[in-house]
C-alpha cells in the first residue's frame, strides 16, 4: 500500500481547474480536506470536488465546488462513522484480495502471516526482469520519455533531479547485491478515455492489451520459468492522484496471455515531465511486490484487526513506513534492519549476549544485523547504526537505533501488550512513544547517540522489556556520537554516579538576535543532582555581545554569561555548581530529560558559533518517595455525551515524572462505549481506554507507564504538581455506568 500522512496534493478535475487538497489515508480509505480544513468528495456529477456534508454517518456531495466558499452550515474536518470507513475498506479490501490467501491475513498489510512477511510468491533475490508500461490519458500526456523511466529505473549513477540512485541500484544497495532489479519500459500508450474514467475503472488490463498489441513478449519477465509475470508496473501521466483507481497501490489481477498469467502489479504516476520522477513510491511497493514486506504503519482509521486507533508505526525509519516519502520521495529511507533479516539480506548475525561487552557498529553494513535473541518465541531486539549519511541523510534523527521485534506482531497495535504489539517497534530515546500516539513520523531526539552510563535497561524509558513486562536483560550504554562508526556497551557497566555529556555539533549563532540559537543535550541517566560541572567553547569575535544560559529539564535557568569580556574573542570557560549560585539552583533537583544551552548576541556585526560544550554530572541514584492522590467521585456518566464527566486530583508535590500508574473503577455495560484520557497538568493527554471491550461489563483495571507501549509513557518528564484530570465518555447511546473511583501513582524522576 502507499500511505499519505497529510499530505498537500494536486488534483486534476473533468470540469474545472487544478485543485490542493490535504490528504490522510491510503488507497483502500483517505479523507480529503481543502487548505482551510473543509472535508472534501469527489463528486461524479459535476467532475469536481464538492464540500462534503455527513447523512447517516456516511460523505455525501454538497454540489457546491470547493473553489468557491464553503455553504452555510458546513463545519471542517468531518468524518464519517467506524461502521461505514470499515465497510468502505472492507469492500476494496476484499476486491484486492491476493489469489490463494485468506481473507484475514489479506486484510492484514500491517501484519506479516508468513513468518513476518505477507503471503505470496517472493522474489527477493538473484536477477528480476519487470516490465513497466507508461501510459497517457487522452485528456493527459507527459513529456516523460521511455528513456527517462529507463534511466530512473536502471541508471548506474542517476542522480537526476535529486534522486540520491535509481530503483535498481536502491534494491541492490540494501539488500547488499542479492537482488538485481531491472526494468525494461514501454510505451507510451495512448488510454482510450480521459483520466477521470479511470477513476473507478481500473486502467491495468487496457494497459497490459496495449502493450501485448505492440509486441512485447511477456515471457522475458518470467524469471523463475513458473508462468507467471514476475513483476508489472503501469506508470501514468500526469500527477498522482490520490484518489479512487489511480492511487498508487500494488495489487493482483488474474490475466492470461498464452502461456503466462499475471500475478501483481504496481500502478503510480510518472508524473507531468522528468523534473518529478522520484524513486520512492516505485520502491515501497515493489517492496510489497516482490519481496512481500508488510507496511509498517498503523492503517488506524478504520476497525481494522481489533484496531481503531491511529499511530505511525515505524514512522519514517524505514522504506516501508513513511520513509518512502523522504526529500520528496528522491531519497528513500532504506528498508529497516528487521525486515533485511527476514527477506535473507543479511548474511552476517552478530548476537549480543547478557555479558558486559563493547561494539562497534557500521552504517550502511546492510548484510549485518546486529540481534539480542530473548527466551520468548519470535519476540527479539535488534540494533542498528542509523547516523544521517547515504540513504538515510534526511531522517528526522541521527545514531543509533533499537527495535524490539516479534514476526508475529501487527503494526496495527500500539499498545505494548503482550497480546497486542507492533511487528517491528522503534524505541524512541527521549520517552514520549510519538510514533505510538501518531505525534509525528519522527523527531530529532528517536535515536540514541553520546550516552554515558546505561541507555537503555528493564527500568529506563523506553525499557527492554518484553511485551508481557518481564525483564528481557538486554543492557544498552556508553552509546558514542553518530558517526559512520558508533561505538556501544551491552551488558552492565560500572557502577558510577558519574554522568559526562557533550553536544559536539557546531551550531551558528545568529547576529543581533534576541531569540538566539539553542543546543540540547539529553540526559538519559536518573537520579537528583549533587553537583554540575558545565564547560562551553564558543568562537566569537566579541563575547561582549553574548548572552549564555543554561536551562535545566524542569525549566530553570541558569545565566553562565552575561554581555562580559568587552571585545575579547571566544568564550572557552568552565562553570561549577560549587562556585556558581546560578548553577548551584539545580543540585537536589532531577538530572534526567533536555538540557538546553541558549546563547543570544544582542550587538551587530561580531558573529560567531557553539563549537561544543558538555556537562559533568555527579548523580545521587536515591528512590524518590512515591507520589499518591485518589478520588471516589461516584460520577454518572452522561449517555452519547462527547462532553463526558471530569474529575480532578490535585498534586503539591514538586518535581517531575518518571513512572505512572492509574487505577479505575468505572461501572458500565457497555466499556466499548468507552473513551477515557488522563491528562497531566501541563494538558498533555494520554488516552487509556478508546472504546475497546465491545459488550463486556465494567472497567476495573491498572495502567502502568512501565508496561511496553503504554499510552502513560508519553506523560514520562511531566511535571508532577497541579491538577490531574480524568476524562470519561460515552460515545454512544442506551448504555450507561459510573465513574465510582480512581487513583495515580507517580514515582518522581
Amino acid at each position: 500500500m502507499s500511505a499519505i500522512f497529510g499530505e498537500t496534493l494536486t488534483f486534476g478535475q473533468r470540469n474545472g481547474p487544478d485543485i490542493q487538497l490535504k490528504v490522510t489515508g491510503d488507497e483502500f480509505y483517505a479523507v480529503h480536506e481543502t487548505l482551510h480544513g473543509y472535508t472534501a468528495v469527489s463528486d461524479s456529477d459535476r467532475g469536481q470536488f464538492c464540500y462534503a456534508m455527513l447523512n447517516d454517518g456516511v460523505f455525501v456531495s454538497t454540489g457546491v465546488p470547493v473553489t468557491g466558499p464553503a455553504p452555510a452550515g458546513v463545519t471542517r474536518h468531518l468524518r464519517e462513522t467506524l461502521a461505514v470507513r470499515h465497510r468502505r475498506f472492507e469492500a476494496r479490501r476484499v476486491r484486492s484480495q491476493p489469489r490463494g490467501t485468506s481473507v484475514a491475513h489479506s486484510a492484514a498489510l500491517s501484519f506479516g502471516p508468513s513468518n513476518g512477511l505477507l503471503e505470496g510468491r517472493r522474489l527477493s533475490s538473484g536477477p528480476v526482469r519487470g516490465l513497466t508500461i507508461l501510459v497517457e490519458f487522452r485528456d493527459v500526456q507527459t513529456t516523460v520519455t521511455q528513456a527517462d523511466l529507463e534511466e530512473m529505473l536502471n541508471g548506474a549513477n542517476y542522480t537526476r533531479n535529486g534522486n540520491f540512485c535509481s530503483a535498481r541500484e536502491y534494491f541492490r544497495i540494501v539488500s547488499s547485491g542479492k537482488l538485481d532489479y531491472s526494468n525494461d519500459v514501454v510505451g507510451p500508450f495512448r488510454l482510450a478515455h480521459d483520466r477521470s474514467h479511470y477513476l473507478t475503472t481500473l486502467l491495468v488490463k487496457e494497459a497490459l492489451d496495449l502493450a501485448v498489441a505492440s509486441g512485447v513478449d511477456l515471457t522475458r519477465y518470467d524469471s523463475r520459468r513458473e508462468g507467471i509475470l514476475d513483476a508489472l508496473n503501469i506508470m501514468y501521466a500526469g500527477q498522482t492522484q490520490y484518489d479512487g483507481e489511480l492511487w498508487p497501490h500494488n495489487s493482483t489481477i488474474d490475466l492470461r496471455y498464452g502461456s503466462i498469467s499475471t500475478n501483481l502489479y504496481l500502478l503510480t504516476s510518472a508524473g507531468r515531465n522528468a523534473s518529478e520522477l522520484s524513486i520512492g513510491t516505485f520502491c515501497h511497493e515493489n517492496g510489497h511486490l516482490l519481496c512481500r514486506f508488510p507496511d509498517m504503519y498503523d492503517y488506524g482509521a478504520v476497525n481494522r484487526e481489533g484496531d481503531g486507533v491511529k499511530s505511525a508505526g515505524i514512522g519514517a525509519y524505514c522504506l516501508m513506513g513513511s520513509g518512502n516519502h523522504l526529500n520528496s520521495g528522491r531519497t528513500p529511507s532504506p528498508v529497516c534492519s528487521y525486515l533485511r533479516d527476514l527477506a535473507g539480506w543479511c548474511d552476517s548475525e552478530i548476537e549480543l549476549g547478557d555479558g558486559s561487552a563493547q561494539l562497534e557498529i557500521e552504517h550502511g553494513a546492510y548484510d549485518t544485523v546486529y540481534k539480542y535473541k530473548t527466551g520468548a518465541p519470535n519476540e527479539y531486539f535488534i540494533v542498528e547504526n542509523r547516523c544521517k549519511l547515504g540513504l538515510d541523510q534526511h531522517l528526522p534523527a541521527s545514531g543509533l537505533a533499537v527495535y524490539h521485534c516479534d514476526t508475529n506482531g501487527s503494526n496495527e497495535f500500539q499498545d505494548g501488550v503482550g497480546s497486542r504489539h507492533y511487528q517491528c517497534r522503534l524505541l524512541q530515546a527521549d520517552g514520549h512513544d510519538d510514533l505510538e500516539h501518531n505525534v509525528n513520523q519522527g523527531d530529532g531526539s528517536d535515536l540514541f547517540g553520546n550516552v554515558a552510563g546505561t541507555a537503555l535497561s528493564h527500568d529506563t524509558r523506553p525499557s527492554t522489556r518484553l511485551w508481557s513486562g518481564a525483564d528481557s536483560g538486554l543492557v544498552i550504554g556508553e552509546i558514542g556520537v553518530p558517526d559512520n562508526k558508533m561505538r556501544f556497551r551491552t551488558g552492565e557497566g560500572a557502577p558510577t554516579g558519574a554522568v559526562h555529556v557533550e553536544n559536539t555539533t557546531p551550531v551558528t549563532i545568529p547576529d543581533n538576535n534576541p531569540d538566539g540559537v539553542r543546543s540540547k543535550i539529553s540526559v538519559a541517566a536518573g537520579g537528583l543532582l549533587k553537583r554540575l560541572q558545565a564547560s562551553v567553547n564558543i568562537s566569537h569575535t566579541y563575547i561582549g555581545d553574548l548572552v549564555v544560559e543554561l536551562v535545566g529539564p524542569g525549566g530553570a535557568v541558569a545565566t553562565l554569561h552575561k554581555r562580559s569580556g568587552g571585545n575579547s574573542d571566544n568564550l572557552v570557560a568552565s562553570y561549577d555548581s560549587s562556585s556558581s549560585a546560578a548553577l548551584a539552583a539545580f543540585v537536589g533537583k532531577p538530572v534526567q530529560g533536555d538540557w538546553v544551552l541558549n546563547v543570544r548576541d544582542l550587538e551587530g556585526q561580531d558573529v560567531g558559533r557553539i563549537e561544543r560544550w558538555g556537562m559533568d554530572l555527579q548523580v545521587d541514584g536515591a528512590a524518590a518517595a512515591v507520589v499518591r492522590g485518589e478520588a471516589a467521585p461516584d460520577l454518572r456518566i452522561p449517555d452519547a455525551s462527547a462532553a463526558g464527566v471530569t474529575s480532578v486530583i490535585a498534586l503539591a508535590q514538586a518535581g517531575s515524572v518518571r513512572s505512572i500508574k492509574v487505577a479505575l473503577d468505572i461501572t458500565h455495560t457497555y466499556i466499548g462505549d468507552l473513551r477515557i484520557e488522563l491528562l497531566s497538568p501541563t494538558g498533555r493527554g494520554a488516552v487509556l481506554h478508546g472504546q475497546l471491550g465491545g459488550g463486556q461489563d465494567n472497567l476495573k483495571a491498572t495502567f502502568d507507564s512501565a508496561t511496553p507501549l503504554s499510552p502513560l509513557s508519553g506523560l514520562a518528564g511531566q511535571p508532577i504538581q497541579g491538577n490531574w484530570t480524568l476524562r470519561v465518555a460515552d460515545l454512544a447511546p442506551v448504555d450507561q455506568g459510573t465513574l465510582n473511583q480512581w487513583s495515580v501513582e507517580i514515582v518522581p524522576a
